[in-house]
């Protein structure tokens, strides 16, 4: 039979587990009746939940656990949404040490937390200091995913975007084709995503002046959101707004010619034109 010992030490590792798991099963619950009012628009109900489910991880697992750094990944992602960009700011950089020290540096969720940092340092124009780390994170999805995998084509969006962002056009577009190339092999030919990639492709193109290298693919990424959302749909009408405002610039610009007869882009410049 087991010594006495043995069954104390038992025992006290049973009274131990039970409120640990009850504690981490509370925190649990409380961050994801956060992420509901966070989804919801509803931040000021949010904030304090995720606070709460912080202190409740720090608590019971310690300061430098995965799942600390995950509640702190998502507070940071809530002052994100809110333009509280100094508040997130430290709480992403300790997710991200938290995540290389338990993981590894060459982790895809390392790469996730460098992509939250970059995002929010390009929203501050913080754009020297987005760039390499929009860079690391492209590198360790190659790396530990696969060159074609969609996680990397969500990071060379997002590094072109704020190549985009700077000017630096020339750099800005092959990214954004190899993620339009990525999404089209991995994707159903009338994904969202592959409209999205195809309007950040042609806004880019747009803003080069290039409005008959524009107009293909602002039509074609409204051909598919058609398709795939309700009519009444904001990405239809962006999409649409956006495909406006390039016939409105050719104009304007003088570069009708440029532009095709297809009769949607006929039928907005005869709107225009006010020949209606």
């Amino acid at each position: 039979s087991p010594s006495q010992k043995e069954v104390g030490r038992k025992g006290r590792v049973h009274l131990f587990l039970c409120p640990l798991l009850k504690c981490t099963t509370v925190a649990i619950n409380l961050n994801n009746l956060a992420e509901l009012y966070r989804e919801m628009g509803r931040y000021g109900e949010a904030e304090p939940l995720y606070e709460r489910s912080l202190t409740i991880k720090e608590q019971q697992l310690g300061a430098n656990h995965l799942s600390v750094a995950n509640s702190l990944n998502n507070l940071a992602g809530l002052y994100d949404s809110m333009g509280r960009y100094g508040e997130a700011e430290p709480l992403y950089e300790r997710s991200l040490a938290i995540k290389e020290q338990q993981l590894g540096a060459n982790h895809p969720d390392v790469a996730n937390s460098l992509n939250n940092l970059a995002e929010l340092y390009k929203s501050m124009g913080r754009y020297g200091e987005a760039e390499p780390l929009y860079e690391r994170a492209i590198a360790i999805r190659e790396q530990q995913l696969g060159a074609d995998h969609l996680s990397v084509a969500n990071s060379l969006n997002n590094l072109a975007g704020l190549y985009d962002s700077m000017g630096r056009y020339g750099e800005a577009e092959p990214l954004y084709k190899r993620a339009l190339t990525i999404r089209e092999h991995q994707l159903r030919s009338d994904h969202p995503s592959i409209a999205t990639s195809l309007n950040n492709l042609a806004g880019l193109y747009r803003a080069m002046g290039g409005y008959g290298e524009a107009e293909p693919l602002y039509l074609r990424a409204l051909a598919i959101l058609s398709e795939a959302l309700p009519k009444n749909h904001p990405y239809n009408k962006t999409g649409y707004n956006n495909f406006r405002s390039l016939v409105q610039e050719a104009l304007e610009t003088g570069q009708v010619d440029q532009m095709s007869d297809h009769p949607m882009t006929q039928e907005i410049l005869r709107q225009l034109s006010g020949l209606e």
